[in-house]
């Protein structure tokens, strides 16, 4: 289910866009905010703005309130043994985007409190998703390094045999981020009072 007002009906979501290449970087995870203009001097207005111009995401295109998109890569050290091969290493780069609205403008005082409440809630929600997102990335390095394939000189046979285990680790992350936007999101959920207490204090 979606929250739902007067003004319309927004999602949240999470993007389980992942790139699974291999890249040069050093071992890392950053967090970062990328937010998204909203006008409006009322908590009305602000929420019809969010409406407007909230991030476009998915094949229809959809507005949302806020999301979270993820980049995952790796440089893996495969080394070939006995005739076949090991992944002995894999060092993960991972970048986690949350989209958020921001007022293009200064607030009266009392919608200021409002907004104030209403943001921190989005941001922890968003947060619940990245931690979900660095399971799935804990879950990808426990299945997956010190796997071994025989008959594999050339170190082949292996980046096959671990699609598996990170297909496994993606399906498990985007469930487990369905479910829990499913309650927050629900009737009487998390998100659909933080709607209302943003605009009906108008």
């Amino acid at each position: 289910m979606t929250p739902k007002t007067g003004l319309g009906i927004l999602t949240l979501t999470a993007c389980a866009a992942v790139l699974l290449v291999v890249a040069p970087a050093a071992a890392k995870t950053i967090e970062q905010e990328k937010p998204y203009a909203v006008t409006g001097t009322t908590g009305a207005e602000l929420y019809a703005s969010i409406g407007q111009n909230g991030p476009q995401v998915g094949r229809s295109g959809g507005r949302v309130i806020a999301h979270t998109f993820f980049k995952l890569t790796w440089r893996r050290n495969y080394v070939p043994e006995n005739g076949g091969c090991t992944l002995k290493s894999a060092t993960p780069t991972l970048i986690i985007t949350y989209t958020l609205p921001k007022p293009a403008n200064p607030l009266p005082p009392v919608v200021q409190k409002r907004w104030d409440i209403f943001i921190e809630g989005l941001r922890r929600h968003e947060k619940v998703h990245g931690e979900h997102i660095k399971a799935m990335l804990a879950r990808i390095e426990q299945t997956t390094i010190g796997v071994s394939v025989s008959k594999d000189p050339g170190c082949q046979k292996i980046r096959r045999e671990i699609q598996k285990p990170l297909s496994d680790a993606s399906i498990a992350q985007r469930q487990q981020s369905r479910d829990f936007d499913r309650i927050e999101m629900g009737s009487g959920g998390v998100i659909q009072r933080l709607i209302l207490e943003l605009v009906n204090g108008d």
